[in-house]
This record gives C-alpha cells, sequence and structure tokens, in this order.
C-alpha cells in the first residue's frame, strides 16, 4: 500500500475528497506547491462539488490536470462516501487522461494519530455502526492498529484502556461505555502521517463493506391464488 508521499512523487497531484463525517473536506495536494483544502458543512452532494470547484480555481487548474484522485472509503456517512465515489467515476469517464483513484479508511487514519507515541495505549477509536454495532480500529499496547472490525456493543465496551470517537461523525446511539472526543481534520491528518502505507488503488470506487449485503428472496405466495383465505 503506498504512501501519500509516493502517491505525490507518482501522479503529482490529487485530489483528496472526504465526505465520511459532517464536514465535507476537499483537498488539492501538489508535490511542489503548498496544499489547496476546502471545508464545508453542508450536504454533499452541495458541500462536495463546490468544494471541488473552490481548490481547483484556488489552484488555477481544472480535472483534466488531476493526477489522481483519493477518496474515503469509510466508516462514514453512506450517502456521502456513495456521493464521492459517483463524482470520481464520473470524472474518470468524462476526462480525456482519467487518474487512477485510490482509497484509505477514515478509522485507520485516526488511528495513526491515536498510536503516537505519548498516547494512552491501548486504545481504540470507535464509530457507531447501527444495529448496536460499532466499527473499531482497536490500538494494542505496542501502538500497533488491528483492521477495522465491526464489534457488537458489549464487546466494544469490553475493549482495553480509552474509547476514542471521532466528533464530527454521525451516531445514533450513544457509546457502549464513555468515549473521548477527537478531530477528524483530514488535511491535518494526511500532513502528519504522509510517510504511512495508508491508500489502496481501486477499479470501482464505492463505499466500504465490511461484509457482502445478505438479500432475501421475494416471494408472492401471500398474493397467489393458492393462498388460503383467512
Amino acid at each position: 500500500m503506498p504512501s501519500l508521499n509516493q502517491l505525490l512523487a507518482r501522479h503529482g497531484r490529487l485530489l483528496v475528497l472526504d465526505a465520511a463525517s459532517a464536514q465535507v473536506q476537499v483537498g488539492l495536494l501538489h508535490a511542489s506547491r503548498p496544499a489547496v483544502w476546502h471545508t464545508a458543512t453542508a450536504e454533499a452532494g452541495t458541500g462536495l462539488f463546490a468544494g471541488t470547484d473552490a481548490v481547483l480555481r484556488d489552484a488555477a487548474t481544472d480535472l483534466a490536470d488531476i493526477g489522481a484522485f483519493v477518496f474515503c472509503e469509510g466508516p462514514g456517512s453512506i450517502l456521502g462516501i456513495r456521493t464521492v465515489a459517483m463524482a470520481i467515476r464520473s470524472w474518470q469517464t468524462i476526462c480525456p487522461r482519467p487518474g487512477p483513484a485510490y482509497h484509505y479508511q477514515s478509522l485507520a487514519l485516526l488511528a495513526l494519530e491515536l498510536a503516537r507515541p505519548g498516547s494512552p495505549a491501548p486504545a481504540a477509536v470507535i464509530t457507531d455502526a447501527r444495529r448496536d454495532t460499532w466499527n473499531c480500529v482497536v490500538i494494542d499496547a505496542h501502538r500497533s492498529a488491528s483492521r477495522l472490525q465491526r464489534l457488537s456493543a458489549a464487546a466494544t465496551a469490553a475493549l482495553p484502556g480509552d474509547l476514542w470517537q471521532p466528533s464530527a461523525f454521525r451516531a445514533w446511539a450513544e457509546p457502549p461505555r464513555a468515549a473521548r472526543d477527537c478531530a477528524y481534520d483530514v488535511a491535518a491528518l494526511l500532513v502528519a502521517h504522509a510517510d504511512a502505507d495508508l491508500f489502496a488503488p481501486t477499479d470501482a470506487p464505492d463505499a466500504f463493506q465490511p461484509a457482502t449485503p445478505d438479500y432475501k428472496k421475494w416471494s408472492a405466495q401471500i398474493h397467489s391464488s393458492a393462498t388460503p383465505a383467512k
């Protein structure tokens, strides 16, 4: 998995798109120039495109000059993440030289910050996954971060050390035990961890799914003539 610095060296100019939280964060990163960022609290369908237009305008460039797209695949707002994925797929279609796409995970990025020397360990960073479950990345006593996992509320409460919860992420339930707030500032986090192996290429940008959806086959028997009358 390449790092941010490796992607900049390889592609020159990156468009970073993150709509996983309540803030849409868009950045234009250049290998030899200062980064340009735009943050908005508007819903993703508005904030994403306004932010992209703003950073391209400020950098006096356009989509055709983007070397690669970088986006957060989750966990986070599914609507926001899929809006980003749709935009990237559309831009890759219309651009004469479509740049590749790379994804990263929000909790993996936060775990890098929480695993820094001097931070209390073990610990875990969590977000609400609904249905009494929580997305978790666990940082052990040696400051190594686990892969993203989805745990029950009881299992999350039993994790050792502090629980951390990004304040800008939507939650529908109280954490299973007291959690400390942490900031999800993508610009600052990427600069701080520019050499971390965080990114993976993808040919089909989409939201991260921890498991393949399980669909039940619909049966029309209840509407058939063979259904016994009540």
